[in-house]
């Protein structure tokens, strides 16, 4: 087995990095925040489209879910 060498980061405090100067990778990110903005406005579209069928805002749907739900 070939010998690896592994360069680990060093432990830093609670909150550090957030009071740092250290650069953040927003190229990870890019992909998440973009599917987290796609399934919002998928959401808001559903609620939209609820409250059109039904008449009733979000949590009238909800509370009309939970009152089917237990009858």
């Amino acid at each position: 087995m070939p010998d690896q060498q592994y360069q680990y980061e060093p432990i830093e405090a609670f909150g550090e990095s957030l009071t740092t100067s250290r650069p953040w990778n927003t190229s990870a990110l890019e992909i998440v925040e973009r599917i987290n903005g796609r399934t919002a406005m998928v959401g808001f579209a559903a609620a939209i489209v609820g409250e059109c069928i039904t008449g009733h805002g979000p949590a009238g749907q909800v509370m009309d879910l939970i009152h089917w739900y237990l009858s």
